[in-house]
């Protein structure tokens, strides 16, 4: 069954943000190379100090409504984009690769909520 993999969180100051964060919860940042904007990725803590099983990125902010998006994995891109369309979604971030990982879209639901949808797939580019 889908869940959510990933969360990214919007900045329009980068050090700010992960100090803000990282003092709140303790969560750790480490910069991703892998792509052409300023990506940091982010590793979450449950309550016992443990690393948990969802993490996260930051980035700057690309648009003045960009809020907090949860990432749900599923099997196919394209197959849900498809249903999310059919079910009265909206597409607002077409299919879009991450090389190495796999595919991405954003989405809106019927009530304007933003997610998005990740398909793992390492031969991505």
């Amino acid at each position: 069954m889908p869940t959510i993999v990933h969360f990214e969180i919007p900045t329009d100051n980068l050090g700010r943000a992960k100090k803000f964060y990282g003092d709140l919860f303790g969560w750790k940042f480490e910069k991703w190379e892998g792509g052409q904007m300023e990506y940091e990725m982010i590793t979450t803590t449950n309550g016992k100090g443990e690393k948990a099983m969802i993490g996260g990125g930051m980035m700057k902010r690309q648009q003045p409504q960009q809020v907090i998006t949860n990432y749900i994995d599923v099997p196919s891109v394209d197959q849900y984009v498809a249903k999310v369309q059919k079910l009265g979604g909206k597409v607002i971030v077409p299919k879009s690769p991450v090389p190495s990982m796999g595919y991405f879209a954003v989405c809106l639901d019927t009530e304007n909520n933003t997610f998005g949808i990740f398909e793992n797939n390492t031969s991505a580019k």
